[in-house]
């Protein structure tokens, strides 16, 4: 993957991964995310962990930001305008939905949330048990699979990496066969692996 900047020795990617578990863990967890809610959002809430940690440790604009993940410049306004106060509701069980704004406020409550001490560490220590749950929660794994790749990648080169997960209970394997030959980026790679599952 294209290195931006690299912030206190944190790869931007692996930096992004850690505000997606981190958002994860503040909403309850897998274990509620599984019983309780709907996990269509997340690759949203992907998206918004990249752009958050786009502007707060490269310094991209919002511009910037939406063309390195093919989003539209509003879309990624939205995310990084978002108040993380208002996910207090969805953080309590309230709301069930996540919309692309709130997505903004959870990524930068969680982004937050890393910066204060400790919080990396434990962090980190969540990659293994989404790895556990291979079949629940794919986005994580998907994110965790592809580090280090280089971006726009070929589908061909992401047939290794990703070997073996099921998407909604579907082979990546036959989802990879839907997408098209070069993927911009690790949002849109998501975003169409959720398209597939859903068309199969």
């Amino acid at each position: 993957m294209e290195v931006i900047k690299e912030a206190k020795g944190v790869e931007v990617d692996e930096l992004a991964e850690r505000v997606f578990l981190k958002a994860i863990e503040i909403v309850g967890g897998l274990k509620e995310l599984v019983e309780f809610r709907n996990l269509t959002w997340l690759p949203s809430l992907a998206k918004a962990s990249y752009a958050i940690v786009y502007r707060e440790e490269s310094g991209l604009t919002a511009e910037e930001i939406a063309e390195k993940l093919g989003m539209s410049k509003q879309s990624v306004r939205n995310i990084l305008s978002a108040d993380p106060e208002e996910v207090k509701k969805l953080i309590k069980g309230e709301e069930r939905e996540i919309s692309e704004h709130k997505a903004g406020g959870l990524a930068k409550l969680a982004y937050i949330k890393l910066k204060e001490r400790g919080e990396l560490e434990r962090t980190t220590s969540m990659t293994d048990e989404m790895l556990e749950e291979l079949g629940i929660l794919w986005a994580g794994v998907v994110l965790h699979k592809i580090k280090g790749l280089d971006f726009p990648v070929r589908k061909e080169d992401l047939r290794d990496p990703l070997k073996g997960i099921l998407i909604r209970g579907k082979p990546v394997e036959e989802l990879l066969e839907k997408l098209p030959e070069e993927i911009k980026t690790p949002a849109e790679l998501l975003h169409l692996l959720k398209e597939a599952s859903e068309d199969s």
